[in-house]
């Protein structure tokens, strides 16, 4: 957004707590840039560059939404970013390109391959993201095979047959999720804000108004593989937990009541549901346990970040961050219906961060010791500028530079100046 769309001149630090005018001012011109655009090298090279400084100042790694970016990311672009948090060996964790689709040639396995081949040949970390959808079998196949071969790779879950984005992701354009998919919007699309089914006219003017606003998206056929996942090893318990917004559709402050929230019940019951999930399909408890704690903190120990390898298990000399369940009774209650999307999870009676106790005998208490987990800020980045005659210089054998006039690395030019020099 910083490169493709300057208008939105973001000069403060931007989170979900404020995307929303951001984003609402990159769709003015009626084009997304962030998402629709491809990157010229040029333009490729500042948003590395933007990238290289929040690693070089101990960015745990790269979060990709790729989905929402399917058009407008290059392949190569995304080499490039994955080759630059390589560099550092750190984590890419991303939402595929091809997230919720089953038609080939556009299967959501077939983009993973992609952020997967980049991974293996780079050597980093990749996290899943959401891999509850089409294709989910196939791909935890690949990444157990890929941590047979001493790969960091995992996978993350919410259990739900709904997930929840902003009504500008581009997938929920009518050309993509009406004619291209062939839902209904007043089928699918539920608007939590004013508790109704979205309609083709009603879409088109939130667009107008409220286009970063957050809305439920349903995925019936989810509902018979929800309990494959809870047995899966090395498969993370997910919330894709989404900001507290009020029935206005702004943000609501820390000390709000829980029945203000509008939105997916997953942000309070994600964890509350695979408990529950669980224990009435005899998971073991500790399996559960494993995916709720032990198996995230592993594999982010295993990126190198210090701090998750003293996180994610019960043992003397680690860190106290400690949850206390009632593993008969622990069960989520938060619903689809207004003035029920937030209500808290129970059996969790007591709850340790860094040794202070934040939830005593079921209630939240006004103290904040949580500290920030980050790689250590280093002196200098690493990212080198890609140019055309470097690319040359480093890939090919002797090649004219002149052949290059008028093209780009990334469509296809050195097949074409190899026939011609050939």
């Amino acid at each position: 957004m910083a490169v493709h769309d300057p208008e939105t001149e973001m000069s403060v630090p931007v989170d979900f707590s404020n995307i929303s005018s951001y984003a609402a001012k990159a769709l003015e011109d009626g084009v997304q840039g962030w998402a629709e655009t491809k990157s010229t090298i040029e333009e490729m090279n500042k948003i590395m560059q933007l990238l290289d400084e929040d690693l070089r100042q101990g960015g745990i790694g790269l979060a990709g939404p790729i989905a929402y970016m399917a058009i407008g990311l290059s392949s190569y672009e995304l080499f490039e970013a994955q080759k630059l948090v390589g560099e550092y060996g750190r984590l890419t964790s991303v939402h595929s390109r091809y997230h919720l689709l089953s038609e080939t040639p556009t299967e959501a396995q077939i983009a993973f391959d992609e952020v997967f081949t980049n991974a293996m040949l780079v050597g980093a970390p990749l996290l899943m993201a959401h891999n509850n959808d089409y294709g989910w079998w196939e791909i935890e196949e690949k990444l157990q095979m890929a941590r047979d071969k001493g790969l960091n790779m995992w996978s993350e879950y919410y259990p739900y047959a709904a997930g929840s984005t902003t009504i500008n992701a581009a997938f929920l354009s009518p050309a993509e999720w009406v004619e291209k998919r062939g839902y209904k919007y007043e089928e699918t699309i539920y608007d939590p804000i004013d508790d109704k089914y979205l309609t083709n006219e009603t879409y088109a003017a939130l667009m107008k108004k409220d286009p970063a606003r957050s809305v439920v998206v349903e995925f019936p056929y989810r509902k018979e593989w929800m309990n494959n996942w809870l047995a899966i090893p090395h498969m993370a318990i997910a919330a894709d937990a989404m900001a507290g917004v009020g029935p206005d559709g702004k943000l609501l402050p820390w000390d709000a009541d829980w029945s203000e929230y509008r939105g997916h019940p997953r942000t309070s019951g994600a964890r509350g549901t695979v408990f529950k999930m669980g224990r009435e399909q005899g998971i073991p408890l500790m399996f559960t346990i494993a995916q709720a704690s032990y198996w995230p903190a592993k594999h982010l120990g295993d990126c190198g970040l210090e701090a998750m390898k003293q996180r994610g298990r019960l043992q003397i000399g680690k860190v106290a961050d400690i949850t206390i369940i009632d593993p008969i009774n622990v069960t989520s209650n938060s619903t689809f219906k207004v003035g029920e999307h937030g209500i808290p999870t129970t059996g969790i009676p007591y709850v340790i961060v860094n040794g202070v106790i934040v939830v005593k005998d079921n209630e939240i208490l006004a103290v904040k010791p949580g500290k920030e987990i980050r790689f250590p800020i280093e002196d200098k980045g690493r990212f080198t500028p890609q140019d055309r005659e470097k690319w040359l210089n480093k890939h090919t054998s002797g090649l004219n530079p002149e052949l290059l006039e008028g093209h780009t690395v990334d469509d296809g030019c050195v097949d074409e100046i190899l026939d011609k020099k050939h």
